[in-house]
């Protein structure tokens, strides 16, 4: 629960997404395996995203052509992303992941 609290806070603090912050405290302070901690931090975000769907689509603020226009492509994008992540070595994938956070943090600074 703890995780998921700071999560949120990060994400709405910064507007970043929440698996920048879930996986990596899964994996260090939960001990999550890689793989369990990417997917479990999938599925809080559909949960995520869909409460927060329905707080602004209650709201009207929901534009439903655009949001499909982002996302069918973005699930698409997912399920690949799921494909090839189960054929990398684990080693990889988090040296992978640690370079994207490394040059999201520089895109940021700059």
């Amino acid at each position: 629960m703890l995780i998921g609290l700071a999560a949120g806070f990060f994400s709405a603090l910064f507007g970043v997404g929440g698996g920048i912050v879930i996986v990596p405290l899964l994996v260090l302070a939960a001990a999550y395996p890689q793989r369990e901690a990417t997917g479990t931090s999938l599925a809080a975000i559909g949960v995520i995203a869909l409460v927060g769907v329905i707080a602004y689509g209650v709201r009207g603020e929901v534009q439903f052509g655009y949001a499909a226009l982002v996302g069918l492509p973005a699930a698409v994008g997912a399920v690949a992303g799921a494909v090839f992540q189960q054929r990398l070595p684990v080693r990889m994938l988090a040296y992978a992941f640690s370079a994207l956070l490394v040059a999201v943090g520089v895109v940021m600074l700059v």
